[in-house]
């Protein structure tokens, strides 16, 4: 069932393979000169510094594209203001390869409130302001300006997630696709390596980038479509009686029983119904930019049809109308085996930051600098989540070896290592070689998550292979310790209790962050997340396989605020619970709509795409839009903070809910001026009380202070003022992270694997709902987490 495909490392060579490998991609003239060359092949314009990690988007695309015999050039970071910088390597004979780098410019940039961030991980010094805003378009006016007739070709994550006419946060309305608004000849989207392998070979056989239209993983701008398709209007996947017509779009699973008796006596019987149209000669029109531009309901339906056609094996092309201008979306790139994942992970790397950097630290490396990437793709379909939209719900996999041998390249390799590693992961820990029992049935099912509302009975949740592994790596001579710092996706772990005590046993250092997100049924079912009974289950096995290997470990729980179809009354009830159970979330982080993810569709419509989306008969939801609704949903999760009671007053008020104002144990917040009793550090927001404190504290670490005032876990009542004495809190090391997340992908927007695309493949996660990479100051990696995910910095890991 599944397409046969050319393998990327089966290419004929390019003839500039004579030059052999080079120690680093050359980013000056000079160091081009070093290597005899006198012109590069193709030419790679990245926002980020260069590292040569797999962990870096422009460290894979370039030592992949000179695995193929041609020479790659970098231009890093470049001063974007003119064109000079663009034509420091020269002109290109192939083509510029652009991308804003592991994260999307502008979640990398703002913060969740569209507050002006003045760092970046990704940057020498984590300095901030290396990178122009929406940077694909301004390094390809750039380029354009340089070489005028130099092919252009957009990758990465902000490309990817960008490629159709989209909702863009930061400006309030729908965007057209980036392709059209950066005047490039082609986008490549998801993990691109198999799309720019044949994209660079067709080109250096001397075709025109013109006649590149049919490539999966790739868009276009046409004057028409092809006559060979068959068109099919968006809106007759969703009418009934049409014949395209599904009971439920994301449901294409049926289960089926000859009869009662055999029902009773034999297991569920899963048929799949595939497409009626032919993905090889069909296309679906999608409302045109100008449409969506004005309508948001018709936004929405647009959105979950986009959602319908990813499957890379049976997904169909789409078009979008831009003006005059057909903007045509090849099927999602097939995955990679794992024997060319094992190549792309086997390339030359230095494994270290580009000589040129000196002595400077850049975040993002190292944190992910002793992790290691086995996996990637994510079949969860977290609505809040652009992983799957990125890399797919397939996983594409690794093997032990290849795995076991970049374990012992870093030994060898990375300057100070220590023993330990920092991470055995992927966008999720605990989804390495899991997938769907059944090739017909991936081949074309429609399903968003293989998990929710619950797990799809095709899917193998046998976690052997990652046990496996785990302990193979443990053996692996001069290796101390390995850490999962990725997110683990609970309702997954808890089929396999072996799974849980070997993890627990072995890879817990004190702490593991996982993601409930959310406690009350409505707000999860929006983001396809599982009950909290899942998580009450996950919990108890945890405690009791700690309690085994005699060691004292502890749940941190993340959660987002803000999340489209989450009211005031949820966010008090997630408020309450957080105090019933003495957390205290001090880095929190409000949903952040990151392109093309489901939630952003929610955030921009106010309606659920997740069900059928009509005029008249729809669900529409309740959205936190505007800073003091996102600022009131941000407080109740911090309850404990003093700053916070006056606004947290003023809406149980509101609510009718004084009751939960006062002395009492189950009252939410202290009756006003309990604030006098708060020290003048609390007042000024100083010290360990200030934006600077990343923790979420447990109630079973005893308190740090010893003054005898207000302590910093159970009870927020300051001392002194009749409450009792709480729980002592426990200290945690990231708060709620937001986004985007580490650049490996072991954690957070950025895509751990991923940020493929002409120049994105690289490590890090898709974002989530974007935040920052991870690395600096407590970046909470998972959500722009590597692909992004609510907002703030990323921080080292994060749970799913």
């Amino acid at each position: 069932m599944h397409t046969e495909v050319t393998p990327i490392n089966s290419y004929p060579k390019y003839w500039a393979e004579c030059y052999g490998t080079a120690p680093f991609l050359p980013t000056s003239r000079a160091e081009m000169d070093a290597l005899g060359w006198d012109s590069c092949d193709i030419i790679i314009v990245t926002g980020d510094a260069y590292v040569d990690h797999p962990s870096f988007g422009m460290a894979i695309i370039g030592r992949l594209l000179e695995s193929q015999g041609f020479r790659v050039g970098i231009i890093a970071q470049p001063e974007w203001q003119n064109k000079d910088a663009f034509m420091s390597l020269g002109k290109p004979n192939l083509f510029f390869g652009i991308t804003a780098g592991n994260m999307d410019s502008m979640i990398n940039r703002y913060t969740a409130d569209r507050k002006l961030r003045h760092d970046d991980a990704y940057t020498p010094n984590n300095e901030g302001g290396k990178r122009p805003d929406r940077a694909v378009l301004v390094y390809s006016q750039r380029c354009r300006e340089a070489y005028k007739d130099t092919p252009v070709v957009l990758g990465g994550i902000e490309a990817s997630l960008r490629r159709l006419a989209h909702y863009d946060y930061w400006s309030d309305k729908v965007r057209r696709s980036v392709l059209m608004d950066a005047k490039a000849d082609i986008l490549l989207f998801g993990n691109a390596e198999r799309a720019l392998v044949e994209v660079a070979h067709r080109l250096s056989n001397g075709e025109d980038i013109k006649t590149l239209t049919n490539i999966a993983g790739t868009a276009v701008m046409m004057k028409e479509i092809p006559e060979h398709y068959k068109e099919i209007d968006s809106s007759r996947i969703e009418k009934p009686g049409r014949p395209m017509a599904m009971i439920n779009p994301y449901a294409t699973e049926e289960t089926c029983a000859t009869n009662k008796d055999a029902e009773k006596e034999q297991p569920q019987v899963v048929h799949v119904r595939p497409s009626r149209h032919d993905a090889a000669t069909t296309v679906v029109r999608l409302p045109s930019y100008e449409k969506l531009a004005n309508d948001r309901i018709l936004y929405a339906h647009a959105s979950r049809v986009m959602h319908l056609e990813t499957n890379p094996h049976s997904g169909r092309a789409l078009v979008q109308k831009h003006a005059d201008r057909e903007l045509w979306v090849n099927k999602a790139p097939i995955p990679l085996t794992t024997e060319e994942m094992d190549f792309v992970f086997g390339l030359p790397f230095a494994r270290i930051p580009h000589p040129r950097y000196g002595k400077a630290k850049i975040p993002a490396y190292d944190m992910i600098k002793t992790s290691v990437n086995i996996m990637r793709g994510c079949f969860g379909g977290c609505s809040f989540c652009s992983i799957t939209e990125h890399e797919g719900r397939i996983i594409q996999n690794r093997s032990h070896e290849s795995i076991i041998n970049e374990l012992e390249e870093i030994r060898d390799k990375v300057p100070g290592f220590t023993g330990t590693i920092s991470d055995l992961g992927g966008p999720t820990a605990n989804m390495y070689r899991l997938g769907c029992s059944d090739d017909k049935a991936e081949a074309n099912c429609r399903r968003p998550s293989c998990i929710f509302p619950k797990i799809c009975e095709k899917l193998n949740t046998d976690h052997k292979h990652t046990i496996d592994l785990y302990r193979k790596a443990r053996s692996v001579k001069g290796i101390k310790k390995i850490m999962i710092a990725s997110g683990v996706r609970y309702d997954l772990a808890v089929e396999s209790p072996e799974y849980v005590r070997e993890l627990v046993t072995h890879h817990v250092g004190g702490y593991l962050k996982i993601a409930p997100e959310h406690t009350e049924k409505g707000t999860l079912d929006l983001m396809m997340k599982p009950g909290m009974g899942t998580y009450d289950r996950f919990k108890e096995m945890f405690e009791k396989y700690s309690m085994e290997a005699g060691k004292k470990q502890y749940l941190i729980p993340y959660f987002i605020s803000a999340h489209p179809g989450s009211t005031d009354e949820d966010m008090l009830n997630l408020a309450l619970w957080l105090k019933k159970n003495d957390y205290q979330c001090d880095q929190v982080q409000n949903f952040y709509p990151s392109p093309m993810c489901n939630a952003t569709a929610m955030y921009h419509s106010e309606t659920n795409p997740l069900k059928r989306v009509k005029y008249k008969k729809r669900e529409d939801l309740f959205v936190a839009k505007g800073e003091r609704q996102r600022r009131l949903h941000k407080a109740l999760l911090r309850y404990h903070d003093p700053l916070n009671w006056s606004l947290i007053r003023e809406a149980l008020v509101n609510m009718g809910k004084k009751h939960l104002i006062g002395d009492r144990a189950n009252c939410l917040v202290p009756a006003e001026g309990s604030e006098a009793e708060m020290t003048p550090a609390e007042r000024r927001g100083s010290g360990r009380h200030g934006a600077k404190r990343f923790a979420t504290k447990h109630p079973n670490q005893p308190d740090i202070r010893k003054d005898g005032k207000r302590g910093t876990g159970g009870n927020h009542k300051p001392a002194g003022t009749g409450a009792g004495k709480g729980k002592p809190g426990q200290r945690a090391t990231g708060g709620k992270p937001a986004g985007q997340g580490k650049p490996h992908g072991n954690g957070n927007q950025s895509s751990r694997n991923g940020n493929n695309g002409a120049n994105g493949n690289g490590g890090n996660r898709p974002q989530r709902n974007g935040s920052r990479p991870a690395g600096a100051k407590g970046q909470g990696a998972r959500g722009q987490g590597g692909q992004q995910r609510s907002g703030g910095k990323p921080s080292p890991s994060r749970a799913r």
